[in-house]
């Protein structure tokens, strides 16, 4: 199976500018205004007033990347536009009408179909189905119509409201001013009382059990299936997987982190802390690496190796840690092509540590939605390659000492993107361990979270903790006569 080629991972993260909602946004209302204002190429004046018109909205573009109306707020998303309306009452509809079908070409026809055509073989006719999901998506992702209709047809009417020089006097600024103020105490106030939602912060660095300087484990194998939803896996037949978490101890309410995106959690997963701490705040990677240690820096300080098996994007995060999968593939075929690669990488590299990522669940999520029927299809098929990947695994005599973790990362709503902001389906996800040192048969009510894995894989291997850890060792998994050894 390839490796994701440079290019991939660099087109990965300018692919992500326009999936991410935050630099959409701009991108797209800009991109907008320049197709809409081409005819007028020759007009006197025109580079002038075309640099006005978006000076005046730079503003409101800077309020939206900062305050991205989540879940239900994006309802609120509609007031500033009716204020707008009722202060200027002015409206190129012809405008607005550009910008809404070059949303739904963009959404619906270039990305839902073309782009993921090329990419994991959807089918031309993707665009019949996908068209629910940008309506139904409720993530800051730019396939979020909800949220980004009453945004880009707010800043395309201040644009013109400013091209057209309907703001030439000291009092017309004077109410943009006000407007724009009016604007973000509006969005501040909504953000500070109604986004209440995230996960509560571990306070403290991981203390509830000291580190161990004797392994308990010679191999640990973590099996993350991406974008797993945890009422949907419920539904799914999965024998094998059900025998390990039946024969094996099962955390019923395992939470995620936020932002649940991809590239977040695995970050937040093996550093064991959260995105404010490691650096990683979207799938939109700005700056490149963690600012912390990751649970491969642990490993490294006691002579042992770890290896993550996953898509392009993660590189943005592990560097070289990381080893890289082509996302350019059939769908299809992605998941069987993932363990091919991860067996061989156990037989030439032996690691102590390995994290396999499984994609075909969340693509198909992505592209399919999680409420059909495709969508359970791809959950059935990960329980039968971690099932081989198991066995093969015991048939090359790798698990004679071993704990062998399932979980997803995240879980998915439905719509494009699916997941971020933890709307229904996202939060909780599947997550059990399995092995000589796990307790059998063991159900684990409390609410734990994803950031207990790198202190967790630390203590069954014997290494330090990354230093800013602050998820609790996974205590109640481990039988008590092998933590007192």
């Amino acid at each position: 199976m390839k490796k994701a080629s440079a290019f991939e991972k660099v087109a990965a993260r300018c692919w992500n500018l326009l999936n991410e909602g935050k630099p959409f946004t701009p991108i797209f209302t800009i991109g907008t205004i320049l197709i809409y204002s081409f005819s007028k190429l020759g007009n006197s004046g025109f580079f002038v007033d075309l640099a006005i018109g978006i000076l005046a909205i730079v503003p409101l573009l800077i309020i939206y990347f900062v305050y991205d109306y989540p879940l239900f707020l994006r309802n609120y998303l509609w007031l500033p536009f009716v204020a707008y309306l009722m202060i200027w009452n002015h409206v190129n509809l012809g405008l607005l009408l550009t910008g809404v079908g070059l949303y739904f070409f963009f959404t619906v026809f270039f990305w839902g179909t073309l782009y993921y055509h090329l990419r994991i073989g959807t089918s031309w006719l993707n665009f019949t189905r996908f068209w629910k999901l940008v309506l139904k998506n409720s993530d800051s992702t730019s396939g979020n119509a909800q949220e980004q209709l009453p945004k880009f047809l707010l800043l395309l009417s201040l644009w013109n409201l400013a091209a057209s020089k309907q703001l030439g006097t000291v009092s017309e600024l004077s109410y943009l001013a006000f407007f724009y103020l009016g604007i973000l105490i509006f969005s501040w106030i909504l953000h500070k009382n109604l986004f209440d939602w995230k996960p509560k912060i571990i306070p403290t660095y991981t203390e509830n059990i000291k580190e161990r300087t004797s392994a308990i484990n010679e191999k640990v194998i973590v099996m993350v299936i991406d974008g797993m939803r945890k009422e949907r896996f419920e539904e799914a037949n999965t024998p094998f997987l059900d025998s390990l978490r039946k024969n094996g101890t099962e955390y019923t309410r395992m939470e995620t982190v936020y932002p649940a995106r991809t590239v977040v959690c695995f970050s937040s997963m093996f550093t064991g802390t959260y995105p404010f701490e490691h650096g990683i705040t979207s799938n939109m990677v700005w700056k490149l690496g963690l600012k912390v240690e990751s649970v491969f820096d642990s490993l490294r300080k006691v002579g042992k190796k770890g290896s993550l098996l996953g898509i392009a994007h993660l590189v943005d995060s592990f560097g070289d840690d990381c080893e890289t999968v082509t996302a350019v593939m059939h769908n299809d075929v992605a998941d069987r092509n993932i363990i091919e690669r991860a067996k061989l990488i156990m037989d030439e590299q032996n690691p102590d540590l390995q994290i396999v990522q499984l994609i075909s669940t969340d693509q198909t999520g992505h592209s399919r939605g999680v409420l059909y029927d495709e969508y359970i299809q791809k959950i059935e098929e990960a329980d039968l390659l971690v099932e081989e990947y198991f066995n093969w695994l015991k048939e090359k005599g790798k698990l004679n000492n071993y704990t062998f973790i399932v979980c997803a990362d995240h879980g998915q709503a439905d719509g494009i993107g699916g997941h971020g902001h933890l709307d229904e389906g996202e939060r909780y996800v599947p997550f059990f361990m399995y092995g000589p040192a796990i307790e059998k048969g063991k159900s684990v009510e409390g609410k734990h979270s994803l950031v207990s894995l790198a202190s967790t894989i630390s203590y069954l291997l014997g290494a330090p903790y990354p230093d800013k850890a602050r998820g609790p060792v996974l205590v109640e998994a481990i039988r008590k006569e092998v933590i007192n050894q």
